[in-house]
């Protein structure tokens, strides 16, 4: 009689809308926001803010879809897709970066292989006259 070995699935983690939480969230699997997440995002899979999703911290994980209002900084290690209706406000380190018309992005972003190691986005310097 041989045994028979379950592969072990990431799990889906879902935020509901009209849930708030303010703290520090880690998941071995998905997480899909629609409601409000005040603190730091760590997924070893993909993050959905779903258009009634907001989150106010920093956001890193492997592939992330936003639709939602996010003011955070964001790395991601594959690829970043913003959604039309994706109101994004922060600095942003990612390998790929996807943008649909209608979305609105204000910050810095920094693109390439980088976006798998510990490196934060730099912040914009001002130029004076």
């Amino acid at each position: 009689m041989s045994k028979i070995m379950a592969t072990e699935t990431p799990s889906v983690n879902i935020i509901g809308n009209g849930t708030d939480i303010n703290g520090n969230i880690k998941s071995n699997g998905d997480l899909r926001i629609d409601g409000f997440i005040k603190g730091t995002i760590q997924a070893t899979g993909k993050v959905v803010v779903g258009s009634t999703g907001r989150v106010e911290g920093e956001i890193s994980c492997q592939n992330a879809d936003i639709s939602g209002d996010v003011k955070a900084h964001i790395k991601v290690t594959e690829l970043l897709s913003l959604k039309a209706n994706a109101v994004v406000s922060g600095d942003i380190l990612t390998n790929k970066l996807a943008i649909e018309p209608g979305a609105v992005f204000t910050g810095a972003c920094k693109m390439g292989n980088h976006a798998s190691t510990n490196e934060k986005p730099e912040q914009p310097t001002e130029a004076k006259a």
